[in-house]
């Protein structure tokens, strides 16, 4: 009878000399695994403990923090996401200047730019032989200009790898009467690229595919991409569609055959290689594993669904997978209030706690950061988002330019800076201890595993010091994998063990250091009750690693007292202290936090609009149960109002107690599900309550992806005590509308 391979362990565990393929390995490492019918609970795990990232996806896994850049015709609309139908003079960009994006995004730490060479609308970037649809049909440099081109000898000038996003979704190629997407074309044999009479082609590869016209347009283009603008480094396919037609499919087979024949060092997003987070605000999981359970082998796959669950790759999930596939995660969200640039006025910017925070829990937290900057109008990016680039690059030199282990005494592979060494545990569990000759004060702590070499295999760990002559736990955390940045309050010793509580195999740890972040005063946030009371505090992250059950945010920044603003000043430490909550009429606030040592934190600033103590519902479409129309006015954006599914056109109105010039409204979705986004809408004014007027249409893009608060400003103001929201289209087709909070501005 065959052994199962949990029987064969055991004589795998007498000496690393006996493992199957590589020191410290009981079986062959792989991309993927089958799971057989013959295999047990324990050969299972013994399989994901072998599942290792491919040569471009390590690569990929070095890059930690590299940038995305949204650019085109929604630069000069102000929308989210086009239409397809935008007359390409709408670009009407005069300056480019690429070398002063790649000189901010290499201050800032980036390794590698994402350029959206052809978004949603189908408006392409680069000289395409294949489309009118793009820059060439613009005035920029008399039709000639490309910004592809320009970026990818920026990148070669200041040293950063170049990765391209291609839609799939045209909407210039569905809206298009001539367009190619969804025309119901014949699968034929064609040649790629197809020949274009005076447009050459230096890369005299062919392929021959069996696709239909849109298949064929789509693999014409990839090849230029591929062959005409250096080394691409990452493809990124988009998973979005605003719309489709004709039951268009795409043959992702031909896709990556010519990718993987013409750029073999990139990486495919949205496919096998690497996945989505599963949001585009920067939040990340507490637990990412890469080594995700499939049920079909992801080789033979052309659809690749998002994954957003919380938990992907526990014990749990692998157990009921028929493959193991390594599939890393890229942490995407914008540095600005969404991906394409509108203004410097309204379109708030993040500011470097926030941008740091993320790198700490993306880039350590076995993920990818990828930061999105959005160049303006002039071709450049802001000053603002520049400055914000600078200094979030200064504090990752400054907290990890220099390992504080690097005199240590320990391991003497996980101290060497060679990330193909690694030291090895001879059992599943384990510890590490370093000793430096003299105390260090420390509040970081990176660990990375061997994953090129051995997978990832830890699932539980701790750190303690040596304290008052014992060992003190100070941090403890799951899985590690590429890297973890455990994150705590300062402490000071020359002692720190590392201790492996749980694994899938034995772990192979490759590097370990220790670092010093210097403390800042917090991030502030803003809220107001109902009735405009205001109270200031210290920014609440959605995701926060808890030592002990303590809020490290309150840990590391004790001390310190708040100054604010509400005349549109920049508060300084000389304005008004907030001690207490206080009435906040219409308009906005500026606040820092100031610390002992005198240290300013990030100023934090938000506008307020007209207090709801007064308002009422005085009509609306429906309701369920629990979610009541007076949720959308309560000043509480984790209640809601939901429609019954009665259809898109769904209603509210309001009284605001008295007659206000308007200037705006903001819509804030419910965050709960993906139901009942506002896609488009109109607002109505009324002097009686009962005849209305139709006072402006509105539109907000990508809202499932990315549902936050949304402003609309009017194109002049509008005089009203009575307000009728009403929905024209939800986002999803949904038939039910929520709203978890109205503003309206003066």
């Amino acid at each position: 009878m065959k052994k199962p391979i949990w029987a064969l362990l055991l004589c795998s565990l007498v000496s690393t000399a006996a493992h199957a393929q590589g020191r410290g390995n009981a079986l062959p490492v792989r991309n993927t695994y089958a799971i057989e019918k013959s295999d047990k609970d324990a050969d299972k795990i013994l399989k994901a403990a072998h599942v290792v990232p491919t040569a471009s996806q390590y690569q990929a896994l070095g890059h930690e923090f590299i940038a995305f850049i949204h650019f085109g015709p929604n630069t000069f609309t102000r929308m989210e996401w086009g239409n397809g139908m935008e007359d390409p003079s709408i670009f009407d960009l005069k300056n480019l200047d690429t070398d002063q994006w790649c000189a901010s995004m290499k201050a800032a730490g980036m390794k590698m730019v994402i350029l959206t060479v052809k978004h949603h609308d189908g408006f392409v970037l680069w000289q395409s032989r294949y489309t009118g649809h793009g820059i060439m049909s613009t005035s920029f440099r008399d039709g000639k200009g490309d910004v592809l081109k320009d970026l990818s000898a920026s990148c070669r000038k200041y040293g950063l790898k170049l990765g391209v996003y291609l839609s799939p979704a045209d909407l210039y190629q569905i809206e298009n009467p001539e367009g190619l997407y969804g025309n119901q074309s014949a699968y034929s044999k064609r040649t790629i690229p197809r020949d274009i009479p005076g447009r050459p082609f230096k890369n005299k590869t062919k392929f021959q595919f069996e696709v239909d016209d849109y298949n064929e347009y789509f693999l014409n283009q990839l090849f230029e991409l591929l062959t005409e603008y250096g080394p691409i480094h990452e493809v990124w396919f988009d998973g979005a569609h605003p719309k489709t037609k004709g039951g268009q499919k795409y043959n992702y087979a031909a896709w990556r055959e010519l990718i993987k024949k013409l750029a073999p060092e990139a990486v495919i997003f949205g496919k096998e290689d690497i996945r989505w987070c599963g949001n585009e605000s920067g939040n990340t999981r507490s637990t990412e594993w890469n080594v995700i359970p499939y049920e079909s082998d992801p080789a033979g796959l052309s659809n690749f669904p998002d994954l957003t669950k919380e938990d992907l790759g526990s014990r749990a999930q692998l157990l009921k997978s028929n493959f193991l596939h390594y599939q890393q995660a890229e942490t995407n969200t914008s540095i600005r209030e969404g991906w394409f640039y509108r203004d410097d006025t309204h379109q708030k910017v993040r500011n470097a706690d926030d941008v740091f925070d993320i790198y700490e829990r993306s880039a350590g937290g076995n993920s990818t950061f990828l930061l999105n900057i959005p160049p303006n109008r002039e071709g450049k990016f802001s000053a603002e988002d520049v400055s914000v680039l600078q200094e979030v690059g200064k504090r990752i030199r400054d907290t990890y330019g220099t390992n504080l282990l690097k005199n240590a005494k320990g391991p003497k592979e996980t101290l060497d800076e060679d990330p193909t060494t690694f030291t090895l545990l001879k059992e599943n569990t384990g510890e590490l201890i370093f000793t430096t000759p003299t105390p260090i004060t420390v509040n970081c702590f990176v660990i990375q595993e061997a994953v090129r070499t051995n997978g990832e295999r830890i699932e539980s760990h701790a750190l303690d010091i040596w304290s008052e002559g014992q060992w003190k736990e100070i941090a403890k955390a799951t899985n590690v994998g590429y890297k973890r940045i455990l994150r705590f309050p300062e402490v000071q010793s020359d002692r720190f063990r590392l201790r492996i509580l749980e694994s899938r195999y034995l772990p192979a740890i490759s590097s370990i250091g220790a670092y010093y972040s210097p403390t800042r005063p917090p991030q502030l946030m803003f809220t107001r009750d109902i009735n405009g009371m205001l109270t200031i505090k210290p920014l609440e992250h959605e995701f926060g690693w808890k030592p002990h059950g303590e809020d490290i945010l309150k840990n590391l920044n004790m001390n310190y007292v708040i100054h604010y603003t509400l005349d549109g000043s920049t508060p300084t430490p000389q304005s008004p202290v907030y001690d207490q909550p206080f009435l906040m009429k219409p308009g906005t606030i500026k606040a820092i936090a100031v610390d002992k040592n005198k240290m300013i934190g990030a100023i934090a600033d938000q506008t307020f609009g007209i207090s709801k103590a007064e308002w009422k519902v005085i009509a609306l479409s429906s309701e369920i149960e629990k979610r009541s129309g007076k949720m959308a006015i309560d000043a509480d954006a984790k209640s809601y109002w939901q429609t019954q599914s009665t259809g898109q056109n769904q209603y509210i109105a309001l009284d605001l107690g008295k007659a206000y010039q308007l200037s705006s409204f903001a819509y804030t979705p419910q965050r709960a599900h993906a139901k009942g986004m506002m896609a488009k809408g109109l607002i109505k004014v009324s002097n009686d309550g009962q005849n209305w007027t139709l006072a402006e249409q509105f539109e907000f893009g990508n809202l499932i992806n990315d549902p936050t608060m949304r402003t609309y400003r009017f194109k002049q103001k509008i005089q009203a005590r009575y307000i009728r929201i009403e929905s024209t289209e939800i986002a999803g087709a949904d038939q039910s509308l929520a709203i978890a909070e109205l503003d309206f501005y003066e």
